[in-house]
């Protein structure tokens, strides 16, 4: 029995790294009678047939896990956004740290396409960046004209599984191939009529970046808080985390309570009023919700 990771998962068979040998196994027939299915990421037992081939016996306890993209045992997620084209939204962005938030997986904001605004839009972005690394985010701020500059970012992936979140036509296949340029990602193009860029990843593969592994896929592809519980959403914003146990009634949701520590803190702009207003946002779409039987 060997043991290894899953790096790479298509047409039903898993790639399997043990050492510097990557074995194509087949899952056993018990994990679909469980209704389990090894993911990308998994640590695995597995049985050589073969030289090269074997079957996957059994998988380990997982860190985390992600449907979409399905993969496990992710240490962190880069959330990247545009500064322009599409434009930098705090809302969106507030979306992406919150289902990552909840999932247990540290998040890293890279802001792109910084080379392409006006000083004005650059100073607005400047602030941003403070705020969320006033709430303990790293923050990097990217120019497109200077992609051999990349390689300065490597130690955000060294010796970690990283996946890369974002919506389409942000630079994340740009990113990957300056990182390594042996990727050759197709880089997506920017559709001008519909704004947002083309899917052009359909399998999930663990790659090599900055001595780290990425996942190549789209990731986050649902970005809905169909399984986030209201109970939750406070801890997924680490500023009113650790506020919450000053608020005066324990389970405080931070909406029309009194002796509330976090409405407080937004008041006295210790928490930026648009992160309070997002959680209000979230708070309410999560409240209306259909109950699910």
């Amino acid at each position: 029995m060997a043991e290894g990771k899953i790096i790479k998962a298509l047409s039903g068979f898993y790639y399997v790294k043990s050492g510097e040998q990557i074995y194509q196994c087949r899952g056993r027939g018990v994990f679909r009678n469980k209704k389990i299915s090894p993911l990308v990421g998994d640590f695995v037992s597995f049985d050589i047939n073969d030289p090269n081939e074997g079957y996957i016996m059994e998988i380990k306890p997982r860190e985390n896990e992600l449907v979409r993209p399905p993969i496990a045992n992710i240490d962190q997620a880069i959330i990247v956004s545009s500064a322009i084209r599409p434009d930098f939204s705090t809302l969106l962005l507030d979306r992406f740290l919150v289902l990552i938030e909840a999932k247990d997986i540290k998040p890293v904001i890279f802001i792109t396409k910084m080379d392409m605004i006006d000083d004005l839009k650059n100073e607005e972005i400047e602030s941003y960046k403070k705020n969320y690394e006033k709430v303990g985010y790293d923050v990097e701020l990217l120019s497109s004209k200077k992609p051999n500059s990349l390689p300065e970012l490597e130690h955000y992936f060294k010796n970690k599984v990283t996946v890369i979140a974002g919506q389409s036509g942000v630079g994340k296949s740009s990113l990957l191939n300056a990182l390594n340029p042996s990727l050759l990602l197709k880089t997506a193009e920017i559709s001008e009529s519909l704004g947002r860029g083309k899917h052009t990843t359909r399998h999930v593969e663990l790659v090599e970046v900055g001595r780290g592994l990425v996942a190549d896929t789209p990731g986050f592809s649902a970005l809905d808080f169909s399984n986030l519980e209201l109970g939750q959403l406070t801890d997924c914003f680490p500023e009113m985390r650790a506020d919450k146990e000053f608020c005066r009634f324990r389970g405080c949701m931070h909406h029309k309570e009194p002796g509330c520590s976090v409405k407080q803190a937004v008041k006295e702009g210790e928490i930026a009023t648009y992160r309070y207003e997002h959680y209000m946002k979230f708070f309410e779409e999560i409240q209306s919700r259909k109950p699910r039987y």
